[in-house]
């Protein structure tokens, strides 16, 4: 599965980001009286849970919906704090969904330059000469791949354990910029990307390439 696709220009600027995967992981539970077996906080904009597992759900999950209506940030589909009416057993039951969510622009600001230094000094202390930088980062539950063209702008994508074939898929991101952004005459190199045509045509690439994901996973099960 393909989470996200972020591209950064030369100077570590966020160009282009999107999300495929933050609706699909949700997880809904409804409880009949109080209390809630998780601790939470809004402090982020977004209510998330700070501690405790239930389920798939771990520290880090937003809640995504109350009594199956939407919310996008720390107010219930009433107008009154989430985290008030998890506290209050005059609002039980309570139903309640949960997601990874989306993660904010300026959290995705933030990644980018942190994620454009890291490359950096992975490049300064490398014992090889020449070292291209972090291609690959994996942790317990997703992995990171990137790719940096000659020109300085990286491309990277977080994906799951199960999604494989990362390096072309990386290249066939790389193609459609070419062909869709920089063929552009109204892009002005390095500036955010606002095109239609590479929004559609990497939608369309990400679905073949799970798809094929998907049919390889079922075929070796």
């Amino acid at each position: 599965m393909i989470y996200s696709v972020y591209i950064i220009n030369k100077a570590g600027g966020l160009i282009y980001d999107e999300d495929f995967s933050w609706t699909k992981h949700t997880e809904e539970h409804t409880w009949q009286e109080h209390p809630i077996p998780l601790v939470f906080t809004g402090d982020t904009g977004r209510v998330l849970v700070k501690f405790g597992e239930l389920g798939t759900i771990k520290p880090g999950y937003s809640v995504i919906a109350v009594n199956r209506q939407p919310v996008t940030g720390t107010m219930g589909p009433t107008e009154r704090p989430i985290v008030e009416m998890i506290n209050d057993p005059e609002c039980y039951p309570l139903s309640l969904t949960f997601g990874k969510g989306k993660v904010g622009a300026n959290e995705k600001l933030m990644l980018a330059s942190m994620f454009h230094s890291l490359f950096a000094i992975s490049s300064k202390i490398s014992p090889i000469e020449g070292s291209s930088g972090i291609q690959q980062l994996i942790t317990d539950e997703f992995s990171l791949d990137c790719f940096q063209t000659i020109t300085g702008v990286k491309f990277f994508v977080i994906v799951d354990h199960k999604q494989t074939a990362c390096e072309p898929l990386l290249h066939r991101i790389y193609e459609l910029y070419t062909d869709f952004v920089l063929k552009n005459p109204f892009y002005l190199i390095d500036m955010p990307i606002r095109c239609d045509l590479f929004d559609q045509n990497l939608k369309r690439v990400i679905e073949q390439v799970e798809r094929a994901s998907a049919y390889s996973s079922a075929t070796l099960a």
